[in-house]
C-alpha cells in the first residue's frame, strides 16, 4: 500500500499550532494568577487598571508588574528602613524634649488630623513658630542664599531637582562659602529628578568640600540600584536647626519644561518646627549613607520666635499608610465652610474624589485650582476625565492662566493650612516620598487664602454646560487615559 507523501507544511503547522496553543494557555494562566495576586498588592483603583492591562496584554503586563507593580524599595533599602523607626522616634523624642507640644490648644475638629500625622510620621504638634510665604521665585532663592550665608554650624538641603544653571550655581557658591568658614554642609538630590545635572552638581559640591549624595540612584547591574519610579520628591532646607524651608520649589531657574515660568509657594520657617524638618532630613540622610547624624549636634534647643502651632508629615511608600492621602481626606471631612485645593496635577484617589463630592453635599464650598497649561499630555487627559463629575457635584474648578502653577497647598476654612511638595495624584500618594507642613492658625490660613484668591482671580472658571460640549474625540481620549490614571 502506497504511503501518502508529506509536505513541508504538514511537518511545520502542527508544531506551530502547539506553540500557539501553549502561548494561548499561558496567557490565561497569567490572567488567572494576576486576578488573585493584584488585588492583594494594590489599592482598588490601581488594581482595576492593572487587571485591565492584564486582560488585554497578559505577558507585557506581567513583566511590567514585576518591574513597577509594587511600591516597595529594593531589599537593601528595606533593611535600612527597618532601622528608620528607631531613628525617627529618637528624633521625635528629641523634638518633644526641646519644644512645647501643643495639640491641646487645637480646635477639636482638627485633633484627628494631628493624631493621624503623629501616628504616621511620629512628629508631634509644636508651638512657637513663625512663617513667611515665599511665592516669588527669585525672592525665595535670594532668601535661601542669605540664610546659607548666615549659617554658623550646618546647612542641610534635600531637593528633588538641583540643577547646575544660574540658580543652582548661586546656591552651590553659597554652600562653598559656608564650607570655607567651617559650616558643615550636607546635600541630597534625587537621582532621577536631577539626572541631567547630577554629575556636574555632585562634582562641583565635592570640590567645595560639601558632602553630597544622590537619592535612589538607578544603575543597571549593581546591587544597590533603585526603581526609577520610586522617587524622593521632597524640597527641604535647614540651617543650624533654626531656619527651615519646605514647599514646591526646586533649585532650578523659574522656567518650566514648557519654557513658561513656574508659580511656586515655599514656606520659610523659624522656631521649633524646624527641628521636625531636621528629623526628616536625618532620616533620609541615614537611608542614603547609613550614617546616623548625632542628634546632640544637629538638634540643639531652638527658641520659640512666634505663636504658631505646626506639624510636619513625611510620607512615602514605606510608611504604614498613605499619610498624605489620609490627611487630605481627613482635612476635607473636617471642613465646615470652604476648602481650596491648589495642585499642578490632579489624579485623585477614590477616597479624595468622594470626599470632595461629599463636602459639597454638606454645604461646603470646594474649589480646585489647577494650571491651564500642563507639561504631560497623558496626565492632562486623565486629569480632565474627573472634571465633569466634580463640576456636576458642585465643585468649582479654576484653570490658572499665564504661568505653570506648580504650588501645592490646601486651605480648610480659616483655621488649617497644608503646604508642601505633594501633588494631588496617585504618584504622590503611593510612590513618592513627600513632605507636608501643617499650620493650625487662623491668621496664617487667611494669608494663604488671600494667595489662593489671587490664583483664582487669574484663572478661568470652568462651566459645566460648556465642558459637556467638548469634542467627542477628547472625551474618548480622557476616558482611555482615566483607565490607566492610577498607574500614572
Amino acid at each position: 500500500m502506497e504511503r501518502p507523501s508529506l509536505s513541508f507544511s504538514d511537518l511545520t503547522l502542527p508544531g506551530l499550532s502547539v506553540l500557539a496553543w501553549a502561548y494561548f494557555y499561558s496567557e490565561w494562566a497569567v490572567r488567572l494568577v494576576m486576578i488573585v495576586v493584584v488585588p492583594f498588592r494594590r489599592n482598588s483603583d490601581a488594581a482595576r487598571s492593572w487587571l485591565l492591562l492584564v486582560m488585554f496584554l497578559p505577558w507585557p503586563a506581567l513583566l511590567l508588574y514585576l518591574l513597577i507593580g509594587r511600591a516597595t524599595y529594593p531589599r537593601w533599602r528595606r533593611k535600612r528602613f527597618e532601622r528608620l523607626p528607631d531613628i525617627l522616634s529618637l528624633s521625635a523624642d528629641k523634638v518633644r524634649e526641646l519644644t512645647d507640644v501643643g495639640r491641646e490648644r487645637l480646635p477639636r475638629r482638627f485633633t484627628r488630623a494631628a493624631v493621624l500625622i503623629e501616628r504616621v510620621g511620629r512628629l508631634p504638634v509644636v508651638d512657637g513658630a513663625r512663617v513667611d510665604f515665599l511665592g516669588d521665585y527669585s525672592r525665595m532663592i535670594d532668601r535661601l542664599v542669605s540664610d546659607i550665608d548666615a549659617a554658623q554650624h550646618h546647612v542641610h538641603l534635600l531637593f528633588y531637582i538641583f540643577s547646575d544653571d544660574e540658580v543652582g550655581q548661586k546656591v552651590m557658591q553659597a554652600l562653598g562659602r559656608a564650607q570655607m568658614r567651617g559650616v558643615k554642609c550636607r546635600v541630597l538630590i534625587d537621582a532621577i529628578g536631577s539626572r541631567p545635572w547630577a554629575r556636574s552638581v555632585l562634582r562641583t559640591l565635592a570640590e567645595y568640600g560639601v558632602e553630597a549624595r544622590p537619592i535612589l540612584p538607578v544603575t543597571f547591574f549593581r546591587r544597590k540600584s533603585a526603581r526609577a519610579d520610586l522617587r524622593n520628591h521632597r524640597k527641604i532646607a535647614v540651617m543650624d536647626g533654626r531656619v527651615g524651608y519646605a514647599g514646591s520649589q526646586n533649585i532650578i531657574a523659574a522656567r518650566s519644561v514648557l519654557d513658561i515660568s513656574n508659580q511656586e509657594l515655599m514656606l520659610r520657617m523659624e522656631g521649633p518646627v524646624v527641628l521636625e524638618l531636621q528629623a526628616v532630613f536625618i532620616a533620609d540622610w541615614f537611608l542614603e549613607t547609613e550614617e546616623a547624624l548625632p542628634l546632640d549636634s544637629v538638634m540643639s534647643p531652638t527658641p520659640a520666635c512666634g505663636t504658631l502651632a505646626m506639624q510636619v508629615l513625611p510620607s512615602g511608600p514605606d510608611y504604614r499608610v498613605g499619610g498624605i492621602e489620609s490627611l487630605i481626606v481627613t482635612a476635607i471631612h473636617s471642613a465646615l465652610q470652604r476648602v481650596v485645593i491648589v495642585t499642578p496635577y490632579f489624579i485623585p484617589s477614590e477616597a479624595v474624589h468622594k470626599a470632595m463630592q461629599i463636602a459639597v453635599l454638606r454645604g461646603v464650598a470646594v474649589h480646585l485650582v489647577v494650571p491651564k497649561i500642563t507639561d504631560h499630555r497623558l496626565v492632562r487627559f486623565a486629569q480632565q476625565s474627573y472634571y465633569g463629575g466634580l463640576l456636576a457635584a458642585g465643585v468649582s474648578i479654576h484653570l490658572f492662566r499665564d504661568k505653570f502653577l506648580h504650588a501645592k497647598n490646601v486651605s480648610v476654612d480659616t483655621d488649617l493650612a497644608l503646604i508642601g511638595s505633594s501633588n494631588m495624584d496617585m504618584r504622590s500618594f503611593v510612590l513618592n516620598s513627600e513632605i507636608t507642613v501643617v499650620i493650625y492658625d487662623r491668621e496664617v490660613t487667611q494669608q494663604l487664602r488671600r494667595m489662593q484668591d489671587d490664583y483664582i482671580a487669574n484663572s478661568d472658571r470652568m462651566d459645566l454646560d460648556r465642558w459637556r460640549r467638548r469634542p467627542w474625540i477628547r472625551k474618548v481620549a480622557e476616558n482611555l487615559a482615566r483607565l490607566v490614571s492610577p498607574l500614572l
